[in-house]
């Protein structure tokens, strides 16, 4: 049974975007998934494709006229590839640009969207500035490559609120799913019997279970009084050894071995990415919590022990 509720997501076909899709057709929604593709079909009658191109600043729209709301996800994966100038641009291009066609096409198309539920990350954030201390929303962006896309991706979004629309910015921790992402590869050492923790292992690791992640995209759709930014991140962050430690401990009980993975080796592998890895950020949920928010994962143990089971 439908709520007669239509969302309207771009990035539906990424590892976020797919669990969400689900997450709301099984809550009633009808969702409408933008695609570059002309062709794309799918067996859930509550999911339906419309086109959109970014280059030639187009989105169909029927799927605007009938939108109620609009969860943005779209962007280039920020470590999917070598961090050459050619990709960071990619990487911020992808978003505001992206942004900036549906703020053009709600201009330009009758519509009766409520809210535009947008995509952020705490890369808003830079390296913890004192032992204890956890960011929070009215914290400056960083200076760096990923703070300046992030305070770019939100700006490139606000302007809907002139149009009367709600805008809520989620800014998400690292995303924990059984279907790829950060954890597959973390779990890539562990199944050879090797737990690889990076550089010393103190860096902080804000975190959040993908299946809550979906509840907060869900939560800022239902309740009108969320605007503005809000970190997506579990209560307790850890450790990068917390979380490797943990993750091997379920995976392999016993029968792994500790193996810290140097600073240099990382920088030789990843480049610039490697100081994404490398850096702590410990940052907090409150905000979200006041709103009314629970986390059915609060805890990293909790976290990965559903995630994993059989």
């Amino acid at each position: 049974m439908t709520n007669g509720k239509n969302i309207l997501i771009t990035g539906g076909t990424g590892l976020v975007g797919n669990a969400l899709c689900t997450m709301l057709t099984e809550k009633g929604y009808s969702v409408t998934v933008l695609t570059r593709s002309t062709n794309k079909s799918t067996n859930n009658s509550a999911v339906d494709y419309a086109h959109w191109d970014i280059n030639n600043n187009y989105i169909d729209p029927v799927a605007i006229s009938k939108a109620d709301y609009i969860i943005h996800l779209a962007g280039a994966g920020v470590v999917d590839k070598k961090w050459t100038a050619a990709y960071k641009k990619e990487i911020q291009d992808s978003r505001i640009k992206s942004s900036e066609l549906i703020i053009h096409s709600l201009q330009n198309n009758s519509h009766k969207v409520k809210a535009i539920i947008s995509a952020s990350a705490i890369g808003w954030y830079g390296p913890d500035v004192k032992e204890n201390y956890q960011f929070v929303e009215t914290d400056a962006a960083d200076v760096h490559f990923l703070g300046e896309t992030c305070k770019l991706w939100e700006e490139s979004i606000e302007p809907a609120t002139k149009l009367g629309i709600r805008v809520c910015k989620i800014r998400t921790g690292i995303v924990l799913s059984k279907n790829g992402g950060a954890l597959a590869e973390f779990m890539k050492p562990i199944r050879l019997g090797i737990a690889g923790i990076l550089g010393n292992g103190k860096q902080i690791v804000s975190w959040i279970h993908i299946d809550d992640l979906c509840r907060i995209f869900i939560h800022a759709i239902e309740n009108e009084n969320l605007n503005g930014s809000y970190n997506a991140v579990a209560p307790a962050p850890v450790s990068n050894k917390t979380l490797t430690l943990t993750l091997a401990k379920i995976m392999k009980g016993i029968f792994f071995i500790p193996s810290y993975v140097p600073k240099f080796v990382l920088k030789i592998m990843m480049g610039e990415r490697s100081i994404e890895v490398l850096k702590s950020t410990n940052v907090s949920c409150e905000k979200i919590r006041n709103t009314g928010f629970t986390f059915l994962y609060p805890s990293i143990e909790v976290a990965l022990r559903q995630l994993l089971k059989k």
